[in-house]
């Protein structure tokens, strides 16, 4: 299992982060996820066999959040 941390932009309330949340728990390998707003973020540990940090991002995108990349 790897860790990762995806900085997000464009989330405002915590309905947001909910729905960052759900669309990660339904990315196939995600075992877990925490999001916050503060700072604007969510930590996601997955099988790196099953995903990886790409389809994590990019699910974060289709949900209509920007990624930063750091």
């Amino acid at each position: 299992m790897l860790t990762t941390i995806i900085k997000i932009k464009g989330m405002t309330c915590m309905g947001c982060v909910n729905s960052v949340k759900n669309v990660l728990k339904n990315v196939t390998g995600v075992t877990q996820v925490d999001a916050s707003l503060d700072p604007p973020q969510a930590t996601v540990q997955y099988d790196q066999a099953s995903t990886s940090i790409d389809l994590l991002k990019e699910a974060i995108i289709d949900a209509g959040f920007e990624v930063i990349d750091a």
